[in-house]
């Protein structure tokens, strides 16, 4: 099981660092697109939680990409608030979290599809790790760039790294 708590905290530490991103922006700079090819916050994060409904749903017993799925919808519309955002946001998260819980060690060597291609579930779920990760840098870099100097930091802030170090010392004595 220490694979799949390993895993549970991935995911957990991806949308809490992609959640404080998105908290410091109002609906506006959700929506906001750099240009026409590129994607808003919102947008993401649509996309990410249709992603993990899509794979998540039926994990063991169907296909990763469901026929219900509609992905291309999920790069087009917008929110009206920020509370629809954020629920349809926790709507994809709670699939996922949901079926970890109930994986076992041994359905980690289990055979899952995904768009008819073959993996084990550990490769799955990994391919999930490195997916929701990267949009999630995607969500942090729009926000961080939107915010400017009025960024909140959602690490140690530029220039403190050797003061954070210090103190980490004088903690472990």
């Amino acid at each position: 099981m220490a694979y799949l708590k390993i895993a549970f905290e991935n995911f957990q530490s991806i949308k809490n660092q992609a959640e404080r991103a998105m908290s410091q922006l109002s609906l506006d700079q959700l929506h906001y697109s750099p240009n026409k090819e590129s994607n808003s916050i919102a947008i993401i994060s649509k996309h990410m939680s249709g992603n993990l409904k899509s794979r998540f749903r039926d994990f063991l017993t169907a296909d990763g990409e469901k026929p219900d799925r509609d992905r291309d919808g999920e790069f087009e519309g917008a929110f009206h608030s920020k509370e629809d955002l954020l629920n349809f946001w926790n709507e994809g998260w709670s699939v996922l979290f949901e079926t970890l819980e109930k994986l076992t060690e041994a359905d980690l060597a289990r055979t899952v599809y995904i768009r008819s291609e073959p993996h084990n579930a550990m490769q799955a779920i990994q391919r999930q790790i490195a997916h929701q990760a990267s949009h999630s840098g995607q969500i942090v870099y729009l926000a961080k760039m939107l915010k400017n100097e009025e960024w909140e930091t959602l690490s140690i802030p530029r220039g403190k790294s050797r003061q954070y170090n210090e103190s980490m010392k004088l903690e472990d004595k």
